[in-house]
């Protein structure tokens, strides 16, 4: 099935998230939507699915002009989605999510259940997927349930497919798996589109490239092209990828972790045992799909989890029991993975953001009173030398894009007198140009003799910063290794294999 997106136009009040876009899919063909987070991607594919309404513009299907009230219009057209957050009920079986909201029935109104069991199993067979129909969604691995997502849109005889940032939650070895599925469905007449912001899975995988930034189409590009130039494409500027960074020069063990134990206010154990040292002038990254327990470890370092076992020093000191404002003082940086929600406040300034964890002592606070020269002066410096892009100091940190805001953070952080760094998902929602900046600072921080704990589940990232890796797999540490060990063993890691002997560091 050929579609055609032809000069869509969705406002949201003066925001124009897209520009009068015209893309062209054709039957068969893997196309990739590239972009920046906050480009205009998902929002054009759910005018697309019907979510959005158009304000201007037209949907076409083989030539005919569509109109989709919702969903459940687009999914009849032939169009289906494979959301980023799947949208399956976990305490189902893969049957009974697959024909829930296009439930048939046999004689007396009862469900046909097993009419949705021999439509699993046709499709699985069909692309070699090895699901069974029975099994609970909660019980199977990520990858499997990003394939019940595929099977309950093909079972609706889906003939255009979105996959809207499919590879956020898998593995290396997944992802790879994932490819080899689009691959099949392109074979079998099925139309993709591909919403993504990572140049390698792009490259590998697409037909062809459409790049969007700021709401519109500023080029195609071919899967030949170099990974800077789809960069500059969808930054605007010429982007250094990799990060540069010596061999580190390795202090004395500043961070001592051992048995770390984090129980969750549901009763669940979160993190496991895990033991660990970061030295000064060192990056140990820490690896793992999302919800492996980073999170947890990450606040518990920082005093923001409450049931904690075990011991965490810094220095010798020991933080455990110690309030956020003490481990604070103590000279840890955090950069938090949710910048809106625990990074930022956002109706206060930049400048007022940027004295959040020291208001109330000097330079900006003495005798109870506002230093507003000091704070304004700091803030201008700080403004230039990170780089953030805003029309003053006074405009309200809600009001900067994703990139801005992070770099808000940073600057806070990296400006106070640091006896560890903890950045946990430092470059999430940002663009590559600020990621290349993000990615600088950090290193200069562990160059300066700072040990680094960066949590990310970013692989390209972890490999990029990384003079240690640590993965983590449900709560317990995998293995700590070297910072080049290869992509693949890392991926194996990352699904609760050990390491082989003498991989360890």
């Amino acid at each position: 099935m050929k579609l055609e997106l032809r000069g869509i136009t969705k406002r949201f009040g003066s925001l124009v998230a897209n520009d009068h876009i015209d893309l062209t899919v054709e039957a068969g063909e893997i196309h990739c939507l590239l972009g920046e987070n906050g480009a205009g991607k998902s929002t054009l594919m759910n005018v697309l699915y019907g979510l959005y309404q158009a304000d201007e513009g037209e949907v076409l299907l083989d030539g005919e002009v569509q109109h989709f009230a919702g969903p459940g219009d687009a999914m009849a057209a032939g169009i289906g989605m494979v959301h980023q957050h799947f949208m399956l009920i976990p305490v189902f079986t893969v049957a009974e999510n697959v024909m829930l909201g296009n439930e048939s029935t046999r004689t007396g109104g009862l469900l046909d259940l097993a009419a949705a069991r021999e439509k699993v199993t046709e499709i699985s067979k069909r692309f070699g997927f090895h699901v069974d129909p029975d099994a609970l969604v909660e019980d199977l691995p990520v990858g499997v349930q990003q394939r019940v997502e595929i099977i309950k849109a093909l079972s609706r005889d889906a003939r255009v497919l979105v996959f809207d940032e499919p590879t956020a939650v898998l593995t290396p070895q997944e992802t790879d798996e994932l490819m080899g599925i689009m691959r099949q469905l392109k074979e079998s007449g099925t139309s993709i589109v591909f919403i993504t912001h990572k140049l390698r899975e792009v490259r590998e995988v697409a037909d062809r490239i459409t790049v969007i930034r700021l709401g519109k189409v500023v080029g195609e590009a071919s899967p030949t092209a170099s990974n800077a130039e789809l960069a500059s494409l969808m930054v605007g500027r010429t982007v250094e990828l990799k990060v540069h960074k010596e061999e580190p020069t390795l202090g004395e063990p500043s961070l001592v972790v051992d048995g770390l134990t984090v129980i969750d206010p549901l009763g669940h154990l979160v993190v496991n045992d895990v033991s660990f040292e970061v030295r000064r002038g060192e990056i140990l990254a820490v690896a793992g799909v999302q919800g492996n327990g980073q999170t947890e470890l990450t606040e518990a370092l920082l005093g923001l989890q409450e049931r904690v076992e075990g011991t965490v020093r810094l220095e010798g000191v020991e933080l455990v029991g110690a309030s956020v404002r003490r481990i604070l003082e103590s000279g840890v940086g955090f950069v938090p993975e949710d910048r809106n929600e625990d990074g930022l406040v956002g109706e206060f300034t930049i400048a007022e953001n940027l004295m959040l964890n020291r208001s109330e002592s000097p330079p900006f606070v003495r005798a109870g009173n506002l230093q507003r020269g000091a704070l304004a002066e700091f803030a201008r410096e700080k403004v230039r030398e990170f780089d953030i892009r805003t029309q003053g100091i006074d405009v309200w940190a809600s009001r900067l894009s994703g990139g801005n805001q992070q770099k808000v953070v940073l600057a806070r952080e990296l400006s106070r007198d640091l006896r560890l760094l903890v950045a946990a998902q430092p470059t999430r929602g940002v663009d590559v140009g600020s990621i290349e900046f993000i990615h600088k600072r950090i290193v200069e921080a562990r160059d300066a003799g700072v040990p680094v704990l960066v949590v990310s589940t970013e692989l390209d990232e972890v490999e990029a910063l990384a003079d240690r890796i640590m993965v983590m797999y449900r709560g317990r540490i995998v293995g700590i290794v070297p910072g080049n060990t290869p992509r693949d063993v890392l991926g194996l890691m990352m699904a609760g294999e050990t390491p082989a002997e003498g991989a360890a560091a």
